[in-house]
């Protein structure tokens, strides 16, 4: 966005650009979010960052009214596939806390000094400033939404020290901790959680589509693992830390996410799995305003404004469950997967309906073949994907580069284009993944008068990129049921 496009989205008090960039304002040296309820300053006394952690290192400190952290995160990062943008990601994900500045600096194929000049250059901030912020962010969150006593909210948050966590919150908001908590107002104090249990609202950006997005967790939930509802999705999940559970449900204009957690420093890591499961960082205005101008896809979109595109909470999980589904039923690919789980999960600690895990690729590896039913060469695909992924042969993230992740699924015995794409989507976040070859996308493209063939229908849909990811989802929603039921019929995939 240009200079004057920025300054009319902050006189205008938008909030659809929450979290997309902040406002610094040069005679207060404080920052805002663009919806801040403050006198709009004058444009020479305004400088525009892409990033909360950039507005930090200028020495700018964050508006106490408006508080730009609450925002949701910023949709740019899954909107954009270079280094910055993976680099978003994988810090969100907390890799900086978990293997530093040169994992992270591995991760992305460069040395440490390079990254550190790359992300200054491009965010105005380099890994640890970033890593900061986003601790920052935490924090004020747990502070503001939770009773955890201050030194427990400090390594939730990521902070190495209760003397690092106070200084930063001091920094970064112009108040202490205690402060900050004290401006929620006594009647906003939530209620006190066991050890290790949290419970905390999400920002969510609207419209938002809870019941689709609900129901899509419901039709494929594993039991044991998974339990959805209508209104609410909670599963079992391995952390750095160790297991954990989560349950994400709609709380009025924000989801709730409850937890219970092995250790509380998995919190900033849990948060963004949530967040990018349920696409909840997605600008869905300016989605939704994209698709409606082709005449085809407005009548979609007027009916289920503000779709998500699922993420995926594991994406070595993420790619047996598309493996185990090609060419079946979501039902019969539910049967098969939940046989899996039943046999080789691993028994946790029982909370509301979910008492194990998912299974490791290590299991999948060793004993898929002796659980797993239908075609030998599936079975053989699926059990050669988890060995990879187990042994590190194959690696997949959130901060993959998405042609260097396609190249590497493709080579592996059993994946073809609609496996490696759909894998994309879910696990990347890339919102401009389209499905041709799916037999739901093709249906649901006939239903709204579009070419059926994959062909046409590619050439058709190309004004809609960059959000053809959604586009798909559209289309899927649009497929009579009987198709919509079904996976892509691609022979390549099960070869």
């Amino acid at each position: 966005m240009a200079f004057d496009e920025r300054y009319r989205a902050i006189e205008s008090r938008d909030a659809r650009f929450d979290g997309q960039f902040v406002t610094a304002v040069r005679t207060t040296g404080i920052y805002c979010r663009p919806s801040c309820p403050a006198r709009t300053p004058k444009p020479a006394n305004v400088a525009f960052f892409p990033t909360s952690a950039a507005a930090h290192e200028a020495g700018y400190r964050a508006c106490k009214r408006c508080l730009p952290e609450a925002a949701p995160g910023s949709p740019e990062w899954n909107l954009r596939g270079d280094a910055a943008g993976r680099a978003m990601r994988l810090i969100a994900d907390g890799v900086v806390e978990r293997e530093g500045v040169p994992g992270l600096a591995a991760r992305l194929g460069y040395s440490s000094r390079h990254l550190t000049r790359l992300l200054t250059a491009e965010l105005g901030a380099g890994p640890l400033a970033l890593a900061r912020a986003h601790r920052a962010h935490t924090a004020r969150m747990l502070l503001v939404g939770t009773a955890l006593p201050a030194a427990d909210v400090a390594f939730s948050a990521g902070f190495a020290s209760v003397r690092q966590f106070n200084d930063t919150i001091r920094e970064v908001f112009g108040m202490a901790p205690l402060e900050l908590r004290a401006r929620r107002g006594a009647g906003a104090a939530p209620a006190v959680e066991p050890p290790g249990a949290i419970d905390l609202a999400l920002p969510v950006r609207w419209p938002f589509d809870a019941p689709g997005t609900f129901a899509w967790m419901q039709a494929r939930a594993l039991p044991g693992v998974e339990v959805a509802t209508a209104d609410s999705y909670a599963r079992a999940i391995v952390l750095a830390g160790g297991p954990a559970w989560f349950r994400l449900r709609l709380a009025g204009p924000r989801v709730r996410l409850q937890a219970r957690l092995h250790q509380l420093s998995d919190l900033p890591a849990l948060v963004a799995r949530v967040r990018r499961l349920f696409d909840l960082d997605v600008d869905p205005i300016a989605v939704d305003s994209a698709l409606a101008r082709d005449p085809r896809l407005s009548p979609l979109v007027a009916a289920t404004p503000g779709i998500r595109v699922p993420g995926a909470s594991d994406p070595a999980e993420m790619l047996i469950r598309a493996m185990v589904g090609q060419q079946v039923s979501v039902a019969s690919a539910r049967t098969a997967l939940a046989r899996l789980v039943a046999e080789l999960g691993e028994p946790v600690p029982a909370h509301d309906g979910v008492d194990r895990l998912f299974p490791t690729m290590a299991a999948i590896a060793a004993h898929g073949h002796e659980v797993l039913r239908g075609p030998a060469a599936r079975i053989r695909a699926v059990t050669a994907a988890a060995a990879a992924l187990a042994s590190g042969e194959l690696a997949l993230s959130v901060g993959d580069d998405a042609a260097a992740q396609r190249a590497a699924l493709l080579a592996l015995p059993g994946v073809g284009p609609w496996t490696a794409d759909y894998v994309r989507m879910r696990v990347t976040g890339d919102p401009d993944v389209f499905l041709p070859g799916d037999i739901a996308v093709r249906s649901g493209a006939a239903a709204a008068g579009l070419p059926a063939d994959a062909r046409r229908l590619t050439a058709r849909t190309a004004a809609a990129s960059p959000w053809r990811s959604y586009l798909t989802a559209h289309l899927w929603r649009a497929a009579p049921a009987r198709s919509r039921a079904a996976t892509p019929d691609i022979p390549k995939d099960t070869t």
